[in-house]
């Protein structure tokens, strides 16, 4: 079963304008593990003179990546990273690439199999996310770095 929703505008003659944002958002890391950063956007989104739109997401980095995902029992967060270190486990044989430690062609490999950039709609300058979703960097690498993530934000 499909449920459509639709909204129809009050004033069709109304022509919206399109506006965008850009910012950066700068996060330190503490070793492997995932860090929630929901409420850092959210400040930033409040911030913009945007109501609506898509805001997306990038982190500009190959051993780090971007998840939505449960914010609410931190058990889900321990369970992920440690699927994530028994499927691709730091220092195996088969890595040649190791220039940056055990965990460095890991690392590459945690953030291929996860996501860089996340587009996210917002209404009423609220992130649409459920209920128990958060965003959050999966850092990868086992020491401290600080990761950049772009923000790009368009709408009305």
């Amino acid at each position: 079963m499909i449920c459509v929703k639709d909204e129809i505008m009050n004033d069709v003659n109304k022509v919206k304008e399109i506006k965008q944002s850009f910012g950066e958002l700068h996060k330190q890391t503490n070793g492997r593990n995932l860090y929630d950063i929901t409420d850092d956007i959210e400040s930033w989104i409040e911030k913009q003179d945007i109501l609506n739109g898509l805001l997306t997401i990038q982190i500009l980095h190959t051993s780090a990546s971007l998840l939505i995902n449960e914010n609410y029992d931190p058990d889900v967060l321990v369970d992920l990273k440690s699927f994530f270190d028994r499927l691709v486990p730091d220092g195996d044989q088969l890595f040649i690439h190791t220039a940056e430690g055990k965990d460095d062609m890991p690392s590459h490999i945690r953030t291929a199999l996860t996501q860089t950039n996340l587009s996210i709609p917002i209404r009423n300058k609220k992130l649409l996310l459920g209920q128990w979703q958060g965003i959050f960097i999966f850092e990868h690498r086992l020491n401290s770095f600080s990761r950049k993530i772009n923000i790009h934000y368009i709408g009305d």
